[in-house]
């Protein structure tokens, strides 16, 4: 078996194998090729200009004299009607190129365009977009390109880690209401009332209350431990393995200030017993699915002017999101004892 391993095309197998996957991170070895372009054409126009020698001037551009005396050469030869030297390309050129830079940097700015927008493109679907821009501008392309009709795995990620601007991030789910909600136009609109009841009213930030609700597990996702290695599966105790979602709706003012919660237990009765072990004067009720319904924002408020110690000689603004359970005809009643509500651009419709 060992005569087997150690045959001559196993190692050039493993040797080779080796070399495939550490290119993503090739570095050189060599400073070669990495004279700028404006210093070999400053020092070929010594040359040829003012007559100088290819040795002397290698040595004061620190250029290697074969280098130099081969760029002379082909600017004589690509220059003999013109006036003015000029240099084609200098350096290496990476014949297995598929995009020029102007290229990738428009496929940099349309992606950004992308995300920017709320429709970013994935790597899967970059590598698509890649292959469908390549062939629409007729450029060629790697075989395994054409047979998967994308960019291979190596090509994206030598692409993103070119340009810097961009990078692989995991985003936050955005409804359609929200990304559209949040535009110039609301947003002015949202500080020029805010602006017009705070001046009208003159109050102190701990008149000013942000209301919102947040959805709560009653299971919490345990921390990671120290444990033995080599066992595939480690579990921590819980009071159960999936949760119920109860809804937490608190109150807190710019100076700080809070209220204790309410709380919407995923029942059809509420019992008192619920926020036995909850905040000193927290309160609580109940519907089958937990989410915040109108009927109950109606209670929260009269809660929170309980504890707010709202009146007509102290009035309060509230600042809500446009969730339906804030829209109750209802709420108007409260004006006359001076709780001024200001909705914010974000719409919502469930918790």
């Amino acid at each position: 078996m060992w005569d087997i391993i150690n045959h001559p095309c196993i190692t050039y197998c493993n040797i080779f194998f080796v070399t495939v996957i550490t290119m993503r991170t090739y570095k050189r070895k060599t400073d070669k090729g990495k004279t700028p372009p404006d210093v070999m054409l400053r020092a070929v126009q010594m040359v040829i200009n003012e007559g100088r020698s290819v040795n002397s001037v290698a040595k004061d551009f620190t250029i290697p004299q074969k280098t130099l005396d081969r760029y002379v050469k082909k600017a004589r030869t690509q220059n003999e009607n013109r006036t003015e030297i000029k240099l084609e390309r200098v350096g290496y050129f990476n014949r297995r190129q598929i995009f020029s830079y102007e290229h990738e940097t428009l496929l940099a700015d349309y992606l950004k365009r992308a995300s920017d927008i709320y429709y970013g493109l994935t790597p899967k679907e970059l590598r698509k977009f890649a292959f469908q821009y390549a062939s629409s501008n007729k450029f060629e392309v790697p075989a395994n390109w054409t047979k998967n009709k994308m960019a291979g795995e190596d090509w994206a990620a030598a692409f993103i880690k070119r340009n810097n601007s961009l990078s692989l991030r995991c985003p936050q789910a955005t409804s359609l209401s929200r990304a559209t909600s949040f535009n110039k136009t609301n947003v002015n609109m949202f500080f020029s009332n805010l602006k017009t009841v705070y001046n009208r009213l003159h109050l102190e930030p701990s008149d000013i209350w942000n209301v919102d609700e947040t959805g709560i597990t009653t299971v919490q996702k345990p921390d990671r431990i120290i444990a033995r290695r080599g066992f595939k599966q480690i579990g921590k105790l819980t009071s159960a393995e999936r949760g119920t979602l109860v809804t937490l709706t608190v109150a807190v003012s710019a100076s700080g200030n809070s209220i204790p919660p309410f709380f919407i237990f995923p029942r059809v009765n509420f019992r008192d017993h619920f926020i036995r072990d909850g905040p000193v004067g927290s309160l609580g009720d109940a519907n089958p699915s937990g989410w915040m319904k109108e009927e109950h924002f109606i209670k929260f408020i009269k809660h929170f002017i309980h504890h707010a110690r709202c009146s007509k000689e102290r009035p309060v603004l509230l600042l809500l999101d446009n969730h339906e359970s804030h829209l109750s005809v209802l709420l108007l009643y409260f004006k006359k004892i001076n709780i001024y509500f200001i909705t914010t651009l974000v719409f919502s419709f469930k918790n």
